[in-house]
């Protein structure tokens, strides 16, 4: 692959373009947030959509801050009000905007400051290229034999009214919950799920992954995998455009919903349905709709690849 020129952007986008870009994804990030932030404000949880703020640490102001891309410019005057007043968060008081550079000339055009990202965190974009490479269906066979169990591996044996969903009563009787883990075969490959199994259900594991060996053991199957592809996305900011992102967000929101309806907890109050992978139709039901998300979240993991990848390459200094 060879090795883009930093010198400039491919693309720049005039004042009136930034600033109809960044309104709509303003726009379309709020209305996904919408409902969090007004759970936020009334001091009420949500034990499926509130997820993606709890689990990773991006708050929904930041989801809202528009990047265009590492390979896109745009007129800095996008950035102003009519007062002439910064209109985004990330900007200080000498004007100049987090992550960014400005070239000066007749229209200042500002672009993500790529040779500073790599400088610092050229390392981190390694590992997230070469675990998005890894874990790619075209790379690595998927496996559709986990049937969500991780989340039953978390409330293995804990006592009743203890499990980390509260709020949420468990759809079998504590000891019914036990025996689908017992019974079962735990293969969960993902390390932000396994390292949550207690202590009672770990060792009843297939596999052990950590941090060390999560490019080795991703699958492209796994529904934390595919929720991952938003906290990546978020951490490459500001080299992956926004509309990207959302994208990433949308999927995590989607398959969250999987995850927590094929969980030992009761979600039906909360307007969602049940899989039930204690029983072979609901195993059918999980891996079919596993399968779906699979397609969708490579989709999105090949995007991710195309603009990141070839920043890989360049050597950082």
């Amino acid at each position: 692959m060879p090795v883009p020129s930093l010198a400039a952007p491919a693309h720049a986008l005039s004042v009136v373009e930034a600033a109809a870009a960044r309104r709509a994804h303003e726009d379309r990030a709020d209305a996904l947030t919408a409902a969090h932030r007004a759970r936020r404000r009334r001091g009420e949880k949500h034990a499926v959509e509130d997820f993606l703020f709890t689990y990773y640490p991006f708050s929904p102001a930041r989801l809202r801050r528009w990047h265009p891309g590492w390979d896109t410019a745009y007129d800095a005057a996008a950035d102003l009000g009519t007062d002439g007043e910064s209109v985004i968060a990330d900007v200080d008081e000498a004007g100049h905007r987090s992550w960014y550079l400005d070239d000066a000339g007749q229209v200042v055009h500002r672009r993500a400051d790529v040779v500073r990202y790599i400088a610092e965190r050229g390392d981190a974009l390694g590992f997230m290229t070469r675990l998005l490479s890894a874990s790619s269906l075209t790379r690595r066979r998927p496996e559709f034999g986990c049937f969500g169990l991780h989340e039953w591996a978390m409330v293995h044996r804990v006592p009743e009214g203890e499990q980390r969903h509260e709020d949420l009563p468990l759809r079998l009787s504590p000891m019914g919950t036990d025996a689908v883990v017992e019974r079962e075969n735990l293969v969960c490959s993902h390390i932000d799920a396994f390292r949550f199994f207690t202590p009672s259900a770990a060792p009843r594991n297939a596999l052990e992954p950590t941090r060390a060996t999560q490019v080795q053991n991703d699958n492209p199957a796994c529904l934390h995998v595919g929720m991952d592809l938003y906290k990546w996305a978020m951490k490459l900011t500001p080299l992956v455009p926004s509309s990207l992102v959302l994208d990433c967000f949308e999927h995590a929101r989607e398959t969250r919903v999987l995850d927590m309806e094929a969980s030992p907890y009761d979600v039906r109050p909360l307007g969602y349905g049940v899989v039930a992978i204690e029983t072979p139709a609901g195993k059918a039901e999980y891996v079919r709709r596993q399968r779906a998300l699979a397609v969708r979240a490579e989709e999105l993991r090949g995007r991710l690849l195309a603009v990141v990848a070839p920043l890989a390459a360049v050597p950082a200094g």
